[in-house]
């Protein structure tokens, strides 16, 4: 039925196609595994996810300075569909950005999206209690795909095969959150509104040097979250950086810095650990925050730039967390000099928090 259903999308689409029409939409079935990546998740994985993705996409054409050297991507939004097969997971429904790249004579795509998902079957402790995975009704979902793509099979119909990685998660705003992550076979098909769609190269275009000298940045990220134990209440945190970055070129730009964390949930945490285990000597008093050095990338795709940052924490006296931390998110420049983003960080498959930062460059 769900199969008949996107055919019956593509199809009716047609009678909107133009000839000028720089969209495209996408729908994708799915099915896979599911990633046990914590001893929570292993009773809970009993059945291989299945769903499907609608994407509308915009193509670009060469008519912004900026399509032509990244290789004219897409962009757009989709739709999640994803049942996980398993009673106490139960579906999750997402809505959210992406970006499409292309390599290989546009015949590679690289999907990388992120949304918003609910979820049919959160924690509950009297109803659901074996779903140490959502703590919430809603958390943030990011999927990353690669797949081999030929745009034009059939005059504007093309197709599509290969792996979409999804991960689902609240950031620990609210406990429990383990997370889920799955992987799944991703096949479908495409329909172009415009069959005769072109794209322009302009050589008329003047190369510019994008490299800078070293520049320094002051961020300051905040948010709340809760600590592993359930109803424990949430918390503010803080997570102050800085760092210095070197812009290397049109859309790299590599940074070093260090930072501190101010997590109030963690002290909370501390508390509750020296009298619930009270043999491992862990005073109530000891120091919750957390200093890190980190290395970073940046994707710079006009005001927009997709950050990556891995992280070693050098002072952590509380050691509940494994000591390396990863951080992806999103930023937006509003001068040269003011952004703001929003980034997950993590210990590799398990959030911590959901940051919502601004910063400075000078």
């Amino acid at each position: 039925m769900k199969k008949t259903h996107l055919l019956f999308l593509l199809c009716s689409l047609t009678v909107f196609g133009q000839n000028t029409n720089p969209f495209s939409v996408e729908a994708s079935i799915l099915r896979g595994n599911t990633l046990p990546h914590t001893e929570d998740m292993y009773p809970l994985v009993n059945g291989h996810p299945q769903g499907f993705m609608v994407t509308v996409v915009n193509r670009t054409d060469g008519s912004k300075e900026w399509h032509q050297p990244y290789n004219y991507p897409d962009y757009g939004g989709y739709f999640l569909y994803q049942d996980f097969k398993s009673q106490p997971l139960g579906q999750n429904y997402s809505l959210g950005a992406l970006y499409n790249f292309y390599f290989w004579k546009r015949h590679l795509q690289f999907k990388l999206g992120q949304g918003i998902a609910y979820t049919t079957n959160p924690y509950d402790k009297e109803d659901n209690s074996k779903n140490k995975a959502f703590g919430s009704r809603l958390m943030g979902n990011t999927n990353i795909g690669l797949a081999y793509d030929n745009q034009s099979l059939f005059k504007n119909i093309g197709f599509h095969a290969g792996i979409l990685f999804t991960h689902y998660s609240n950031g620990r705003i609210k406990s429990p959150n383990s997370s889920v992550n799955t992987y799944l076979l991703n096949l479908g098909f495409n329909y172009n509104l415009s069959e005769d769609f072109k794209r322009q190269q302009d050589t008329t275009l003047v190369k510019k040097l994008y490299k800078e000298p070293i520049r320094y940045n002051f961020v300051l990220r905040a948010g709340i979250n809760e600590n592993p134990i359930i109803n424990s209440g949430q918390f503010p945190f803080y997570h102050i950086s800085f760092y210095a970055d070197k812009r290397i070129n049109r859309k790299s730009t590599l940074q070093l810095g260090t930072e501190l964390f101010l997590t109030k949930s963690i002290q909370e945490y501390i508390k509750y650990y020296s009298v619930a285990y009270p043999e491992e000597n862990i005073s109530p008093n000891t120091d919750y925050k957390r200093v890190g050095i980190f290395v970073g990338h940046e994707l710079m795709i006009k005001r927009i730039s997709l950050e990556t940052q891995i992280g070693f924490y050098v002072y952590e006296p509380f050691k509940k967390d494994i000591p390396v931390y990863d951080r992806v998110g999103i930023k937006y420049y509003f001068t040269n000099n003011l952004f703001g983003g929003f980034t997950i960080k993590t210990h590799f498959f398990l959030a911590e928090a959901l940051e919502f930062g601004i910063g400075y460059r000078l």
